[in-house]
């Protein structure tokens, strides 16, 4: 699948070099964006295709108080600059406050841009989840946004493919997040390095879209290129009828290209796992990096159990966290929960929280940032009397944005506090400071907020351990 989107998409190939690759799509925000439309103002160029590209503000953006102007200066600035840069360049600029607006890789798959067999850019390490249709999707540094505003196409050498196959079925209160913290504590955060991974089997041919989103989504930590998913039936119900999908005859010419994009029987990969899923189970991050994850159940791995090349950094990462080798998850310390980000900030994520937290109560101990991945999210959580669900329990649903997934707006964990999130990375600093974070799943992190420490959801949901 990947080769064939990514050869239909080639215009040149540089000798003993790169590909030039056409771009059939391509997002930008306010952060990465600036100095990119400044390098085509000092080359006196203009954006060769604006109708491909779509702009939305969200990492910066404030979660609270959206009518207001931004308070913090340089946030304020670089959405300001993103919208001159739009209005300039006839850019499709969904704006706060814009029915459509919201987290960039939120808001392409639910209006219907993201499709099958397209190339997807941003500048923006987490495109990989517009690949979960079956979409070439990738990100891109400055300097490339500048060469794709001016000429639609990027310089890029083609990666190595990988296959990962998931198969049986999964156990109650397991989801993708755990599908995805499991691959890569197993694989490890390099052992995507170089490829483009193909997710396959049972388990994710039985998953909705936006389960597929969180899979394809953190494909990045494990150092791959991005991630994919084969369209199918599920797919194209999902996107029929969405507000940029084609309509008519034109739907029936790009399904007969879509179904032709699944990989072929016999296709041989560069690398192939398989794992089942009845191994499966809630996951929790330890460590300072997303492949220092386990079983929610286990005990954090003793020193002599991780190789000698690894043992630094596994120190390291358990003095920041304040953690030792054997120390139980579960029951431990937590301060803050948040749910939201490009990874689980939709509206399947929001529900499973109100599932989980219906008829009880917040402990008094959690701050909890429950925060939507777009407008949309959040008109239809207000619908489904999500919102009222959240209230009752002692939450309170934020305005969309990337809020805490990287602290570069007015939600940042506080130094030395401990939080669970739904984001994608777990970095040192990454949501504030010296903030400690825990990755997780939407069910985790609702349980948490429950019971006050880190507790496992099914437990919670009453549902028989296995």
């Amino acid at each position: 699948m990947f080769d064939k989107i990514w050869d239909a998409h080639v215009v040149h190939q540089v000798e003993e070099g790169p590909q030039v690759l056409y771009i059939d799509k391509h997002f930008v925000h306010e952060v990465t964006s600036p100095v990119a439309f400044l390098g085509l103002e000092n080359r006196k160029l203009s954006v060769s295709r604006p109708e491909k590209t779509i702009a939305t503000p969200d990492h910066n953006v404030p979660t609270l108080d959206q009518a207001l102007p931004i308070r913090d200066a340089l946030s304020r600035k670089q959405v300001d600059q993103l919208t001159r840069n739009c209005e300039k360049h006839g850019i499709q600029l969904c704006g706060l406050n814009h029915p459509w607006h919201g987290i960039v890789h939120v808001i392409g798959p639910e209006l219907g841009i993201t499709q099958p067999g397209m190339t997807i850019v941003c500048g923006d390490s987490h495109t990989s989840p517009h690949g979960a249709f079956g979409a070439v999707a990738f990100g891109i540094g400055t300097s490339e946004i500048e060469m794709v505003l001016a000429t639609q196409c990027i310089l890029q050498p083609k990666p190595k493919t990988m296959r990962i196959n998931i198969d049986g079925d999964l156990h109650p209160g397991v989801s993708s997040k755990d599908i995805i913290l499991y691959i890569i504590s197993r694989i490890g955060t390099g052992g995507g390095t170089g490829y483009f991974i193909e997710y396959a089997g049972s388990a994710i041919r039985n998953l909705s879209m936006e389960a597929r989103l969180t899979i394809c989504n953190m494909s990045i930590e494990s150092g791959a290129r991005g991630g994919m998913i084969a369209p199918d039936e599920i797919t194209f119900q999902y996107l029929a009828g969405r507000e940029f999908v084609p309509k008519g005859e034109e739907w029936e010419k790009k399904m007969a290209w879509w179904k032709s994009l699944p990989t072929d029987d016999g296709a041989i990969f560069d690398k192939e796992y398989h794992f089942n899923a009845e191994d499966i189970t809630p996951m929790i991050t330890f460590g300072t990096n997303p492949g220092m994850g386990l079983k929610i159940s286990e005990p954090i791995p003793s020193l002599d159990s991780i190789p000698p090349s690894k043992r630094e950094t596994f120190r390291k990462s358990l003095h920041y966290m304040d953690f030792n080798p054997g120390d139980s998850m579960l029951g431990k310390k937590v301060d803050y929960v948040f749910v939201g980000s490009c990874t689980n900030g939709r509206i399947e994520d929001l529900r499973a929280v109100a599932n989980l937290i219906k008829g009880r109560k917040k402990a008094e101990n959690i701050t909890a940032w429950i925060v939507p991945g777009s407008k949309q999210v959040e008109k239809q959580a207000h619908a489904e009397g999500i919102v009222q669900i959240l209230e009752e329990a002692g939450f309170k649903l934020r305005q969309p944005g990337c809020s805490a997934c990287l602290a570069m707006n007015d939600d940042k964990i506080p130094a030395g506090k401990y939080a669970v999130s739904t984001s994608n990375r777990n970095f040192e600093g990454r949501q504030g400071p010296g903030a400690r974070t825990m990755l997780a799943s939407p069910l985790t992190a609702a349980a948490t907020a429950i019971a006050g420490y880190i507790a496992d959801p099914r437990e919670i949901l009453e549902i028989k351990m296995y």
